[in-house]
């Protein structure tokens, strides 16, 4: 039996998502279904730099690199397309996170 996984966006206008668990979230989330952008989705270029929150893994430490550029000190802040989906989780650009 497949879990899925509800990833919904601070923002109202986008409808909450269901993923497989485990899915990769960039290569479902679209222009057209949430507010997260990506650029190389490897985990290099933050475009995808997020605030997540919800109960997921720790970044790995490539990624916890990439974090210290972009988000240095935000603990909230994660790559989308390096997130393991193991739980429902709340996405929001970090650009909007004040």
């Amino acid at each position: 039996m497949t879990t899925n996984i509800c990833i919904t966006f601070k923002q109202n206008k986008y409808p909450a998502i269901y993923l497989s668990k485990y899915d990769n979230l960039s290569e479902h989330l679209t222009v057209q279904n949430s507010p997260v952008l990506f650029g190389c989705r490897t985990g290099i270029c933050g475009t995808c730099l997020v605030s997540i929150k919800g109960d997921i893994p720790p970044p790995s430490e490539e990624e916890k690199e990439i974090l210290e550029i972009f988000a240095p000190g935000n603990h909230q802040a994660r790559l989308a397309c390096q997130v393991e989906l193991t739980n429902d989780i709340e996405i929001s650009p970090l650009t909007e996170e004040v």
